[in-house]
């Protein structure tokens, strides 16, 4: 019940925090050139896997680390709603 509470009250800290202009969660790991590699490699039909393990991150304390298949994949979604007006990634073989 406590657990439920604390969450209770940091969730309701969100929303003022984001209009002061804070961001909520980690940092960012992917950027514009990691995404133009994550299009080039998913034209080569490359599999997410594959294409997060080949990839590296320069920024942030994951510094010199591999993303995740699901950042990657959340990457692609994002590019694909944004560029494709909401085509989901599922229609376009991925």
């Amino acid at each position: 019940m406590e657990h439920a509470y604390i969450r209770d009250r940091t969730l309701e800290g969100h929303e003022p925090a984001r209009k002061r202009g804070n961001t909520i969660g980690g940092a960012g790991v992917t950027d514009n050139d990691m995404l133009s590699m994550v299009l080039r490699l998913r034209d080569q039909e490359m599999s997410l896997r594959d294409t997060a393990a080949r990839l590296v991150i320069t920024k942030s304390t994951k510094k010199g680390q591999h993303p995740s298949p699901a950042t990657v994949m959340r990457r692609l979604r994002e590019h694909d709603r944004a560029t494709d007006g909401g085509l989901v990634t599922a229609e376009r073989g991925l």
